[in-house]
């Protein structure tokens, strides 16, 4: 049987357990908190009050916390690009019969992911800190670029970028928490925490996925793993840039905002993939051919030659002036 062959029926094998994977990583939309739980409610008699509170702790966050906040609100609100790209995946089919269960995952999975594009831009609105109609210039030109992550529709590499994106996004949502925490604003931090705490449900789902893909074809499954380790893992928002700008041009300027204030380093990447080496217990995985046992020797090395080359990466001191951020508005 091709490989091609094996992937779909390894997608159909899990997907009878779609259903238990709903249940147990994702919540029901009435019982989820939604954007208006977070924000100042328009139909509330204190909402001009708590509008002019959020606003003035708005006031005291830096500009690299600003810029991050728009690079991460514009990387959630690219969501239409990452779910056309779930849909096209081998094994996922959204027609046939009105959708097979994968389908309902990618959509339900959406769902969640939605708001929170939904809630960080409305925060942006509200703090009266940023140019919103450059952010949404930029929104719109991600998702006009679409993207390439490098998976092609192959099943198995999407999921090993899903897992290793959603503990990304865990990690830098709960960063940017701490740091609102950290200067006083205690509501955008439960927010963010809030977020932090989906991106991890649905990182367990996805490494679950592969966990068990590793249980029925070990060698086509650490291959995959290793292609995608070797190309390195993108981020979802790499072909970021402001209005004028050619594509991709503004990634590397917030990623060095990011790292700059410590929200996400090249440091966590290889954290990153020493847990999920841990996580799937490569090490201890039997029944590989020569050469998925070569895959195997490639990523339990690769770690400890990332963090030597992280260790000598020098990031700008002085941040980027992006058409997003005002300085005049921040501090």
């Amino acid at each position: 049987m091709s490989t091609h062959n094996v992937r779909l029926e390894v997608m159909q094998l899990l997907e009878k357990d779609i259903n238990t994977f709903v249940d147990e990583y994702l919540i029901p939309v009435e019982k989820i908190w939604q954007p208006s739980d977070l924000l100042p409610d328009p139909q509330s008699e204190s909402f001009h009050e708590d509008l002019k509170e959020l606003q003035e702790i708005a006031k005291d966050l830096p500009y690299d916390f600003w810029v991050v906040m728009v690079g991460d609100t514009i990387t959630e609100e690219a969501l239409p690009t990452y779910e056309s790209w779930l849909m096209t995946v081998e094994g996922i089919n959204q027609v046939d019969e009105g959708g097979n269960g994968w389908s309902k995952w990618v959509r339900s999975w959406t769902g969640e992911e939605n708001r929170h594009g939904d809630v960080l831009n409305k925060y942006l609105y509200l703090s009266g800190r940023v140019n919103m109609r450059e952010v949404e210039m930029t929104t719109q030109h991600l998702i006009n670029d679409g993207f390439d992550i490098g998976t092609d529709r192959d099943p198995y590499k999407n999921f090993v970028y899903t897992s290793f994106q959603e503990l990304a996004t865990y990690i830098s949502h709960n960063r940017v928490s701490q740091l609102a925490k950290k200067y006083g604003d205690n509501k955008l931090s439960k927010t963010c925490r809030l977020i932090a705490g989906d991106e991890m449900r649905h990182h367990m789902a996805y490494s679950e996925f592969i966990n068990r893909i590793f249980q029925v074809d070990p060698s086509e499954m650490m291959l995959a793993f290793q292609y995608m380790m070797k190309q390195k893992i993108v981020m979802p928002a790499h072909f970021l840039r402001e209005s004028g700008q050619k594509i991709g041009e503004a990634f590397e300027q917030f990623s060095d905002s990011a790292q700059r204030i410590g929200v996400y380093t090249a440091m966590d990447y290889v954290d990153i993939l020493r847990k999920l080496i841990e996580k799937w217990q490569i090490d201890k995985i039997d029944g590989l051919t020569a050469e998925a046992e070569k895959a195997r020797d490639f990523l339990m090395k690769l770690p400890d030659r990332m963090a030597r080359i992280s260790e000598r990466l020098v990031i700008p001191e002085e941040s980027h002036i992006f058409k997003w951020v005002t300085p005049a508005l921040v501090k």
